[in-house]
């Protein structure tokens, strides 16, 4: 299991970072990678945001010294979302079969959790959010079929897509972390705009579904002080309550958005009037 830290960035410091400073802050470019699980602690709200890969064996879930207990779901609720292959996850002496764009929230106390590819030439690819969490919920498995599903957007807009809430207050019960996917219908390329902020919690953003030469230009920053990044497939973003999160492809796409914070309520953001961003 390999691990990255990345501290939280106050706006005005941000605002200065060039290029290079952005990406090492705010993106992660490799989650999923042979027989390993590679994780990303992020001092906003204490995410972890991670991929695992599993090949030819299972792979652990540990705790390396970051996480600051024995065991990883300790004091943590884990979601995790299969892109990839038919895969398995173990926890808590349960086994899970995950199709690819299925979900499973893991509750706080699981013990061990294992993953498995059911084959090797075509592995699951399990996306990971983790955040601290202070009491037991049900460990429950999500498919599209059960998930909250919310149509959004117009063709005149570019933004039409399918919303699926997934570890949401509306389908399974948790401490903090909320959970879904979205898909942008063909012919369509522009997500979150407009655009909004949550000063009550951050977010992290997976944009995957994409061809090898597709690109997704992600806006961040603040409203009146905007950067952007060029995001890959199956890469992703960390985002803090401070800064927008929005973004254009080349091409459709999907992309997995998980939230941490004090809120739990999809509709709480503070939108941003098209006038007011620079």
């Amino acid at each position: 299991m390999k691990i990255d830290v990345r501290q939280a960035s106050h706006p005005e410091a941000a605002k200065g970072f060039d290029t290079a400073a952005l990406r090492r802050h705010f993106l992660i470019e490799s989650l999923f990678q042979p027989d390993e699980i590679a994780l990303t602690y992020s001092h906003i709200d204490r995410l972890g945001v991670g991929g695992a890969m599993p090949l030819v064996k299972a792979l652990e879930l540990t705790a390396p010294k970051p996480i600051g207990t024995t065991s990883f779901m300790a004091r943590r609720e884990l979601g995790v979302v299969n892109i990839g292959g038919a895969g398995r996850v173990q926890a808590d002496g349960a086994v899970h079969h995950l199709d690819t764009q299925e979900a499973l929230y893991v509750a706080m106390g699981s013990g061990e959790v294992r993953f498995e590819s059911v084959d090797a030439a075509n592995p699951a690819k399990f996306y990971l959010v983790s955040a601290p969490a202070h009491v037991r919920h049900k460990t429950v498995k999500i498919s599209q079929a059960t998930a909250n599903v919310r149509e959004l957007g117009s063709p005149a807009q570019a933004n039409e897509r399918t919303i699926y809430q997934m570890i949401h207050p509306d389908v399974c019960a948790s401490c903090q972390l909320v959970l879904g996917m979205t898909a942008l219908k063909p012919n369509n390329m522009w997500n979150t705009m407009p655009c909004h902020t949550h000063d009550r919690r951050s977010e992290a953003y997976l944009y995957f579904d994409m061809q090898a030469d597709a690109r997704v230009i992600h806006l961040m920053g603040e409203p009146q002080e905007t950067r952007h990044l060029v995001v890959a497939n199956e890469q992703a973003i960390l985002s803090p309550g401070w800064s927008i999160h929005s973004g254009v492809g080349t091409s459709n796409y999907a992309f997995i958005w998980a939230m941490a914070g004090d809120n739990q309520d999809f509709d709480d953001m503070d939108m941003v009037p098209m006038e007011a961003l620079r």
